[in-house]
């Protein structure tokens, strides 16, 4: 998935005559009709792995044309500081479109070296639409609840349920939330968040987002560069293949990790008795699936969920330990209770839950053009397909119900940013959620940034999960503003962390990769 540099400057070129500075509805607020500054009531929230947290709620206007009108309500959350040097307030975001920032909040301020956590108030958000802000949509509950249609639409009759199902949701979507719809989208999300600013009364903000979540950011900078103290994104979203190129571009990613997963399955046949040759290994997997096709595991797994049970380790490599051993009782032994129990442990369609991806459809459908000719996703589908096939299809149907949107679609906004203090970008290049291409551009695009590389490294969300180089570079930024500055691509690089062993099947659920990444959640 890697390009050349000069293909990437290239590609900004041509990319940015699509884009706009401002999208065409971006909810402008109109002169002279500021709202005052609301004051936020924080109250005691902690729970027993965060103790410290507080949580506050804040009205906005749903419309930002029209700040005095229809008020919607967000969920705050935040460790505040206590360290006498302050640094203002640290906003927190999982990514997602859909992921809940508040007990974020917690992690980050846990995770930071103490005397760094201290000198911030960490602010979790949950972003409109989302989780304990109001309203929280939820379009059609149950919509992935097994046993779904496979997502390979081998027959005719097959692609026509699949299709049903996007066309039915997109269809709940608006006649539930059709006063909504059209204000669930990147820059208001991004105006809401410049409404915390104003409540905590802070004059600029410091950032820190994962995956979507850094898209998020990079908008915010460019509404609000005069805002920015600081700014981290980990995991960056190219913000040029927003939103339809980006998931099939993920698609081939996810095809490599799905590929690395049965390597590294044949480099452990001693604990899992499924061979050395990762080609033989991997025709056993699509032959279960093939086989929960016809007979889905304990009635709820069949090939679809089977997908879903499976992407969660192109995401983060600590689970691989937990599917092998799903995969290989099933092989060798004949036993589905492990795959049901992996399915119900780390399935991502059940880690966003309906109302994150009610939300994720929202945004997505809402921030950028997405195709309304079926044939279009019909052939670039089954080409990318033929190539990829671990994530396509199951992907193609996700993003689907953006085919029969009941709002029109916004443009992206182009993140170009000569206006900046220095920014921290952190990125794995081997990711295949957000690939590597998308922080060589972000840093293109945003001057006086630094990137920051681990070399060799697959998984999504790298710091705060382990690294120690990574989180040296990420506390000494959180500390004075340095950055690293090379010469090359990229301005600083760590080592990857070694792949799981076998063993850590019983230890993964604990390690902090897994806990970070059971926040972040999946799909974005």
């Amino acid at each position: 998935m890697r390009r050349s540099a000069a293909v990437l400057c290239g590609a900004a070129v041509v990319v940015a005559g699509t884009l706009t500075a401002v999208p065409a509805e971006a909810n402008a607020p109109r002169a002279g009709a500021a709202a005052p500054a609301a004051k936020l009531s924080w109250k005691k929230c902690g729970t027993t792995a965060y103790p410290t947290l507080q949580c506050a709620s804040l009205e906005v206007p749903l419309d930002h044309a029209d700040p005095r009108g229809r008020k919607i309500t967000l969920a705050l959350s935040r460790v505040p500081h206590t360290a006498k040097k302050y640094q203002g307030p640290l906003l927190v975001n999982p990514g997602g479109p859909g992921g809940s920032g508040l007990t974020l909040a917690g992690f980050v301020a846990s995770s930071l070296p103490a005397k760094v956590a201290a000198q911030y108030d960490v602010i979790g958000f949950d972003p409109r639409g989302v989780g304990k802000s109001k309203p929280a949509l939820d379009c059609l509950p149950g919509h992935f609840n097994p046993v779904r249609p496979d997502s390979v639409p081998s027959t005719p009759a097959l692609e026509r349920a699949n299709l049903e199902r996007a066309r039915s949701f997109a269809k709940a979507c608006g006649d539930k939330y059709a006063d909504v719809l059209p204000y669930i989208n990147t820059v208001s999300a991004v105006r809401d968040m410049d409404w915390i600013r104003r409540a905590v009364g802070a004059e600029r903000i410091n950032y820190f987002g994962y995956s979507y979540g850094t898209y998020l950011g990079a908008v915010y900078a460019r509404l609000f560069p005069e805002r920015v103290r600081r700014l981290v994104l980990d995991s960056v979203v190219d913000p040029t293949g927003v939103w339809y190129d980006a998931n099939l571009a993920q698609d081939h990613a996810f095809n490599d990790r799905h590929l690395a997963f049965m390597a590294w399955v044949a480099r452990h046949d001693a604990a899992y008795g499924m061979g050395t040759d990762p080609a033989r290994i991997e025709e056993r997997w699509y032959a279960m699936r093939a086989e929960l096709a016809q007979r889905p595991a304990g009635g709820r797994v069949g090939p679809s969920e089977l997908e879903e049970t499976f992407l969660p380790g192109g995401y983060y490599n600590g689970y691989w330990p937990y599917l092998a051993e799903a995969f290989a009782a099933y092989v060798n032994e004949g036993e589905s209770d492990p795959l049901v129990d992996a399915y119900d442990n780390f399935a991502a369609v059940d880690a966003s839950g309906d109302n994150g991806y009610s939300v994720y459809t929202s945004v997505q459908c809402r921030d950028a053009r997405w195709s309304r000719d079926w044939r279009q996703w019909r052939a670039d589908n089954w080409a990318v397909y033929r190539k990829a096939p671990f994530l396509t299809w199951s992907n193609a149907w996700y993003n689907a119900p953006c085919a029969f949107w009941p709002t029109k679609s916004l443009k992206p906004v182009n993140v170009a940013n000569a206006e900046l203090p220095p920014v921290l970008l952190l990125q794995a290049t081997g990711d295949a959620a957000t690939p590597y291409e998308g922080a060589v551009m972000v840093n293109r695009l945003l001057r006086g940034s630094s990137l920051v590389v681990e070399e060799g490294g697959q998984n999504h969300g790298v710091s705060l999960s382990g690294n120690a180089c990574l989180d040296g570079y990420l506390a000494r930024y959180l500390t004075d503003g340095t950055v690293p500055r090379g010469s090359g691509e990229a301005d600083a690089v760590c080592e990857a962390l070694p792949d799981p062993e076998p063993a850590a099947a019983k230890s993964a659920s604990t390690s902090r990769g897994s806990t970070l990444h059971g926040l972040l959640g999946f799909r974005g």
